[in-house]
């Protein structure tokens, strides 16, 4: 069953249940059926209205649960008394004629009427979804948000790092160590810091850093803060106490975030995987200083912790511990030669462009596809310095000769089997003419690797998201999938009774309000 199904059967029972209004006692002279006849077929109601009340009698039973009618009442001719049968498949009815009953007992109050529309809306959720029926998530597709024609594109160009070269974890783990050695041995931190080891689950890409504050968040598309996402150290913030140190609000203003990639003058967004052990370090840093009152700065301790991570790439150490080992840090190595030998089978013309040094390229492209892995692209461009590449045009092609030392001569072609280093990416479209949608390009830095290209230049671009595969594992699982649609179900509740404005009614919704924030 699909949730396109399901929430069509919702939506529909919500119509017969959502809406009811609490019974009333009525008076028998004023009391008339509804001119709308019920079917029930299965699980799927529709309502026809006839145009004729299915009684005219002013004095038949009401069971005071079946809406009545806001139409005008209306006298069924002398012969229109025969009563509808009703569907099989009705409630309680399996196709036999039901009688409406008066009810002379004393009218449901507020609360059981609202608590009784909630276990049936839940009930009717967990009955319609059996296990796996939503096992529908695949974490090796690839998924689209635009339309894209394979077949119109002619080239194809890479990142490095984390696209083609997918990384273990332990190398988080090292570059945390190494970083906290760096912050101890050269910006004189608390030797106490080096017993906090790294914790390997403890951010994701996408979160936020309050520079001035020391905190560490979540921030929607709205720039607004997600409720119970605010972090100080290694301990999470009350909303209460998150709404008192932003002024009474959850809001960051867009001038304290606004740079493009993320690097507001007061909140830094981190977005590529290496940055993972960074944020873990500012959180284990921020919790010594916190938890044992001493006083800092988190501007200074941001600048270092900053400086310290870039001293691991700058120094090369990042390099020199996956070279040592690449069969332990390099994931999937068999894919990628897979894809790239696929793609030139079919006529598809390929390059690359990414950060790291000719001889750290050079050496992983051997392990994972062969000594003749040059063959396969048609411009290789290390050190690029994105994402500078993409935005300036003042650094010009330099070319590398065949022992890495660079080469005085101007560039006036990208040529096949050559190496370039840094350049632009405006020279880059001037040589090649590479340009527009026959260009896919793909990388894992939402921003610097792919923003701008297709913002600027109309090239193709796909990202690189390795969370997608932990992700799709949990939005396939049967009870995310029961979770969810309940979430939806429990909205669509709140939505439809919430003119219950009495005392009795408000309580309720509270109760509800909590859950559906415990949902989501």
């Amino acid at each position: 069953m699909s949730f396109k199904t399901v929430g069509t059967l919702l939506t529909l029972t919500l119509r017969a249940t959502g809406n009811r209004t609490p019974p009333l006692a009525r008076s028998p002279r004023v009391n008339r059926l509804s001119t709308s006849c019920r079917v029930f077929a299965g699980s799927q109601h529709v309502e026809k209205n006839k145009g004729q009340s299915c009684s005219s009698d002013s004095d038949r039973p009401n069971d005071g649960d079946v809406p009545l009618s806001s139409e005008p009442p209306h006298k069924c001719g002398s012969g229109d008394k025969k009563r509808l049968k009703e569907a099989a498949g009705a409630p309680g009815a399996s196709g036999v004629r039901r009688r409406s009953f008066t009810s002379k007992a004393a009218p449901m109050d507020q609360t059981s009427f609202l608590w009784n529309r909630y276990n049936d809306l839940k009930r009717l959720v967990y009955d319609l979804i059996p296990p796996g029926a939503c096992k529908s998530l695949n974490s090796s597709v690839i998924y689209a948000n635009n339309e894209v024609s394979l077949e119109e594109v002619d080239i194809y160009g890479f990142d490095y790092d984390y696209t083609l070269a997918q990384y273990s974890n332990e190398l988080n783990t090292l570059i945390y160590d190494t970083a906290k050695g760096f912050l101890i041995e050269h910006f004189k931190y608390p030797e106490e810091i080096a017993k906090y080891e790294y914790i390997p689950n403890f951010a994701v890409r996408g979160l936020h850093y309050d520079i001035q504050k020391g905190l560490l968040m979540k921030i929607d598309a709205f720039h607004y803060i997600e409720p119970g996402t605010v972090y100080r150290g290694l301990s999470p913030l009350s909303d209460e106490e998150v709404h008192y140190l932003y002024g009474g609000t959850f809001h960051v203003p867009l001038s304290q975030d606004s740079g493009f990639y993320g690097k507001g003058p007061k909140v830094k967004q981190f977005m590529d995987i290496f940055s993972i052990p960074e944020m873990t370090l500012l959180a284990v840093v921020n919790d010594f200083f916190f938890t044992n009152d001493i006083e800092y700065d988190p501007v200074h301790l941001f600048k270092d912790v900053s400086e310290a991570i870039g001293m691991v790439h700058l120094k090369g150490y990042m390099y020199k511990w996956i070279m040592q080992d690449l069969d332990k840090f390099i994931l999937r190595k068999e894919e990628t030669d897979a894809v790239l030998h696929r793609l030139v089978s079919q006529g598809k013309k390929l390059f690359l462009i990414t950060n790291s040094p000719f001889s750290f390229v050079d050496k992983g492209m051997t392990h994972m596809v062969g000594k003749n892995w040059r063959d396969f692209f048609d411009v290789v461009i290390v050190q690029a310095d994105k994402p500078h590449f993409f935005t300036d045009c003042i650094k010009p092609f330099r070319r590398l000769d065949n022992n890495g030392d660079l080469r005085w001569e101007k560039i006036t072609s990208l040529d096949k089997g050559q190496i370039y280093k840094q350049g632009n990416l405006f020279d880059f479209l001037r040589l090649t003419g590479w340009r527009g949608s026959k260009v896919l390009y793909f990388g894992d830095h939402l921003y610097s690797d792919l923003a701008d290209l297709m913002l600027r230049h109309g090239w193709r671009t796909a990202a690189i998201v390795p969370e997608l595969e932990h992700e799709t594992k949990i939005v396939s699982a049967h009870r995310y999938a029961v979770t969810l649609t309940w979430l939806q179900a429990l909205t669509g509740l709140m939505e439809r009774l919430q003119t219950h404005r009495d005392p009795d009614s408000k309580k309720v919704f509270l109760e509800w309000q909590k859950e559906r924030e415990e949902l989501r």
